[in-house]
């Protein structure tokens, strides 16, 4: 991946700067920046410096004050017994639902051992064996 060797020869430059900087030439190296390709550097051959000049306008008029938004209206807290019905309206659904996929996997099943029936009794006898 190349921002990995790029991120790799980053730290290793500038582990080598702090080290010039600090006097400190050990050695040490990081485990991950051991195998970085060669580092490359680049030579800052000029800096150009701009001054812009701000001349103020006319004094601009002081900005209208915007009136502070409205706060946002707060639902009455929910009394205990809300609670309570919400939650036993909840398992309610709940039971229902589960009843009903109770009730349908015992009529799939019924259905399914009816066609099984049916196909036994209907079945040919298996022919005779041959000696």
């Amino acid at each position: 991946m190349k921002w990995i060797r790029e991120r790799d020869a980053l730290i290793a430059q500038t582990l080598a700067f702090v080290q010039s900087v600090s006097g400190k030439m050990d050695g040490a190296r990081q485990p991950d920046t051991a195998a970085v390709a060669p580092i490359l550097a680049a030579e800052i051959v000029s800096v150009q410096t701009v001054t812009v000049a701000f001349e103020p306008q006319q004094a601009d008029p002081p900005p209208q004050v915007a009136p502070p938004p409205q706060p946002l209206p707060v639902p009455p807290p929910r009394m205990a017994g809300d609670f309570r019905s919400e939650m036993q309206a909840r398992i309610a659904n709940f039971r229902k639902h589960q009843e009903r996929f109770e009730r349908e996997r015992e009529e799939y099943c019924a259905a399914t051992l009816t066609k099984l029936r049916a196909a036994i009794r209907d079945a040919a006898p298996p022919p005779p064996a041959q000696k």
